[in-house]
């Protein structure tokens, strides 16, 4: 058969398998991730069909996902919001790096598999699913809840954490040495300073400039404009979702609302391609002798996860019923965590990494949707507090309600 035929054959299946998954993930209402993980596994190395053709045109639509990913993520913020959370929520976001992220390095340390695996292990096991804690937020009308904020908190400064973890990875995964990998470092912190500073004070000018009454132009310019500066970004051995994290941050107003929807399909479709090929390059035979360890450290990092919640929950003045709620939906690990282990995988570092990661995804996407559902009533039961008004701590403070939600319009 021609090869472009085939090549459309593999490729429409693959879309149509997402599309039928993501119904399925839809009915049962959890993230369709792992589905998307274990189709990429079941066609991959060792899989029970692997692709051919298709594959390189795979591996190109999962590099787009990472970069609209960071995109959308980026259009979420404003760079004020940005540095108003900096400001007032730092405390939380190094207390949230400390608990998670070392398990991870101590973990990568403990298995043998040296530094470099380490950083990368303590980032996958650090970051929470932005994507999967919103959904889930919004299947449990939570979206009003008094610690809905402090949640919003730590993921905005675990994204803004991003942009100066990713390129220190990347410099760690080329194997360059310490003064590259400085350069790397400082080209990357100066870029985002940079940025930063452009999009506070000169955001509107800019988004003026990319605005368009025909969704067909603004589609075009800001899909352009974010290839070329995450292509750029790549050239200068920075990480190339770093610089279309940081377009995104750039855009405001009405562009970057009227972005975000022409956006959202395509983000969608290739973040979908991108957990597929994470799963082809994962064989199946390589997971069951890292499942005892991913377990492990699933468990550990969720417990951190949760007690990093109580206590920013805590700091905020949120009753000890929202505390739980904030730590059991901070579990849920996904998009990032993969984006974190690609780059390893790719870079060719210890064989068990990428299976490790799998399987660790795989049982916190899952896990993460039910510990914020049943922690707070778990907790309940277990210590016999029916939860109530908060008792104020040190920082400022207000008092909750027992039903501890805000005013709604």
């Amino acid at each position: 058969m021609h090869s472009s035929a085939v090549f459309l054959i593999e490729f429409g299946a693959i879309i149509l398998g997402l599309g039928l998954l993501g119904r399925l993930a839809a009915r049962l209402r959890f993230s369709p991730i792992p589905l998307y993980l274990l189709a990429g596994l079941a066609f991959g190395e060792g899989g029970l069909l692997p692709l051919g053709a298709s594959e390189e045109f795979v591996a190109i639509g999962a590099e787009i996902g990472v970069i609209l990913l960071l995109l959308m993520l980026g259009l979420e913020y404003t760079a004020g919001d940005l540095v108003s959370n900096l400001k007032t929520q730092y405390p939380a976001g190094l207390v949230d790096a400390a608990l998670n992220a070392l398990p991870g390095a101590a973990t990568a340390l403990l298995l043998g598999w040296g530094p470099i695996a380490a950083v990368v292990l303590a980032g996958i096991t650090w970051i929470s699913s932005s994507g999967v804690i919103a959904k889930v937020l919004g299947d449990l009308g939570r979206l009003g809840n008094r610690e809905t904020p402090v949640i919003l908190s730590i993921l905005v400064l675990e994204d803004l954490s991003m942009a100066v973890y990713l390129p220190v990875v990347t410099a760690l995964l080329a194997g360059t040495g310490l003064a590259a990998g400085s350069l790397t470092l400082g080209v990357a912190l100066g870029v985002a300073g940079v940025v930063l500073l452009v999009a506070v004070r000169f955001g509107r000018h800019i988004s003026r400039f990319v605005s368009s009454d025909d969704p067909e132009k603004l589609l075009l310019v800001v899909l352009g404009l974010t290839l070329l500066v995450a292509g750029v970004a790549q050239q200068l051995q920075v990480s190339a979702a770093v610089g279309a994290f940081l377009v995104g941050i750039a855009l405001s107003g009405e562009v970057a609302e009227g972005a975000h929807l022409l956006l959202a399909p395509l983000r969608d479709l290739f973040a979908a391609v991108f957990f597929v090929f994470f799963g082809l390059h994962t064989d199946p035979a390589s997971i069951p002798p890292v499942l005892l360890p991913a377990l492990a450290l699933a468990v550990v990092t969720a417990l951190t996860k949760i007690a990093t919640g109580y206590w920013a929950a805590r700091r905020a003045g949120v009753s000890v019923r929202g505390r739980w709620r904030a730590g059991g939906t901070l579990v849920a690990r996904g998009e990032f965590s993969i984006v974190i282990a690609g780059l390893a995988v790719t870079s060719g570092i210890d064989s068990d990494l990428g299976p490790l990661a799998t399987a660790y995804v795989l049982i916190l996407v899952v896990l993460g949707p039910l510990t914020a559902r049943y922690t707070e009533p778990v907790a309940r039961r277990l210590t016999g507090r029916p939860g109530g008004r908060t008792v104020p701590a040190e920082g400022p403070r207000s008092v909750v309600p027992e039903e501890d939600t805000m005013a709604r319009p």
